[in-house]
């Protein structure tokens, strides 16, 4: 055992392995240990890969800048030759990669110890993380309610304490919402500031990215480093930050003005613990010294809409490829009900799609006015503490109510995947039954430094990384 595994993050730990301190062999031991240990009460990781791992450490894991820290990638999308992926969907449950995707590639350069998937719902279509192939993920402060989605096993185990960070991704708050449910740092990317290739030019039209949740800003900052830049063939690529990610954690915020908007896009309202999280984080703005205030950001319904008829036609051509690739119709057995209606009934034309196009663009537009006043944006990260396991399921019997009660929850999220802007849900905030409630700070495009700044500082006056919950590897 590694008495203080659980007190060192990803930067600390490869500190140690390359000082000499531990070997990679011995803390992928530890993680391997810890999982094995709260995954029966979690349900978080999925195709684990331990013997490939530990025949990976043995043969030498490159010496970047995290050699030897454990890591897990999220069950959607992310290829890692010759392991099995399902995109949380029955019908691909078999799948077997071919080749890596090149944040795979970058993740392996970087040193990191890769030794399984953690459970994401079918395709990515929920904030929460439950699926028919794979079952129901547990939020260790509460097992009761949600772990987010759709990255919610990669928050589950991080929060746990089996791993520092952990791969994830955002199409809709997917990083930021289960970040939010379980107590992390997650940030979301400016769009294209990771690398999507080889075989997809952007997700879900340019509105998913990867990343990670992680316990502490520098290790988020630290991961950015080693895996930001376009590859061979991106069709457009994020500007190159001004100096590395990890120089901006406990960088200088004096100055900084930070807008606060507390009512949320879409037809949701914001309950009162979501409400407190954010008067707690504006009071630790003022401590700060940061100015900040009330402000607003109309955004015309048509292009909120724009983003969720994306997601609707990636859902549709997904189901079509499917029915493609099998030679014939997918059915219930082979994909979720309220996915497979939801593919089923959109019928949507060409021009619809541009015009979504041209919504998420114009919105992007709007939001780079918006600031030019200000340096960041404070929100709550959800309108709704985290839900009871079960509403969010894609499963649901009713469909048209589960989507409705997602889209609730993607309400201050989902317009900055539109945009492309940076975003990061902070936990600063426990409700009185336990659970954390994520707030959420975005910042301009391109500009992650903001988040990182912020972040760091926040981290500095009200530490989170300390708290355990009551399921917990240690």
């Amino acid at each position: 055992m590694i008495d203080d595994y659980a007190d060192l993050d990803a930067t600390e730990l490869a500190r140690r392995i390359a000082l000499g301190e531990f070997t990679a062999s011995k803390v992928l031991e530890e993680a391997i240990a810890r999982a094995e240990r709260v995954n029966p009460k979690l349900n978080a990781l999925v195709y684990p890969w331990f013997d490939h791992a530990r025949s990976c450490v043995r043969e030498g894991l490159p010496a970047g800048p995290l050699h030897g820290v454990p890591f897990l990638l999220k069950d959607l999308y992310e290829d890692y030759a010759g392991q099995p992926h399902s995109n949380g969907c029955r019908a691909l449950a078999d799948t077997v990669a071919g080749h890596d995707a090149e944040l795979v590639r970058r993740y392996k350069a970087a040193g990191l110890s890769i030794f399984g998937r953690t459970t994401s719902p079918e395709f990515g279509l929920s904030t929460t993380t439950e699926s028919a192939l794979h079952g129901v993920t547990r939020n260790p402060w509460h097992p009761d309610v949600t772990a987010g989605g759709s990255s919610g096993g990669a928050a589950a185990l991080v929060a746990a304490g089996v791993i520092p960070m952990a791969n994830a991704s955002d199409g809709g708050g997917s990083i930021r919402i289960p970040a939010s449910c379980c107590g992390l740092f997650g940030l979301k990317p400016t769009r294209a500031r990771n690398p999507i290739g080889p075989d997809v030019g952007e997700g879900w039209s340019g509105l998913a990215v990867a990343h990670a949740v992680s316990r502490t800003v520098r290790d988020s900052a630290l991961l950015l480093d080693c895996t930001a830049g376009p590859d061979l063939g991106a069709p457009y690529w994020a500007q190159a930050p001004e100096r590395p990610f990890v120089e901006e954690v406990g960088r200088d915020v004096s100055g900084m003005k930070v807008a606060v908007i507390r009512e949320p896009w879409f037809d949701a309202e914001t309950d009162s613990d979501c409400l407190a999280a954010v008067d707690a984080a504006v009071a630790h703005c003022h401590d700060l010294g940061l100015a900040v205030e009330d402000a607003a950001l109309p955004i015309p319904r048509w292009m909120l809409e724009a983003d969720l008829q994306i997601i609707y036609s990636n859902a549709r051509q997904t189901v079509e490829l499917l029915d493609s690739v099998f030679d014939r119709p997918m059915t219930e057995d082979d994909v979720e009900p309220n996915n497979l209606s939801m593919a089923r009934n959109d019928r949507s034309t060409g021009a619809d799609y541009v015009t979504a196009l041209n919504g998420i663009h114009a919105l992007g537009r709007l939001v780079a006015h918006f600031f030019v006043d200000f340096d960041l944006l404070l929100t709550p990260t959800m309108p709704v503490a985290p839900m009871p396991l079960g509403l969010l399921s894609p499963s649901r019997d009713d469909g048209e109510a589960q989507w409705r009660d997602v889209v609730r929850t993607i309400a201050f999220t989902s317009p900055f995947n539109a945009s492309g802007n940076p975003a990061a849900s902070v936990p600063l905030y426990w409700n009185q039954d336990g659970v954390p409630i994520g707030v959420q700070f975005v910042a301009p495009y391109g500009d992650e430094a903001a988040l990182f700044r912020i972040g760091s500082a926040l981290e500095r006056i009200a530490p989170w990384a300390h708290r355990r919950p009551g399921i917990h590897s240690g």
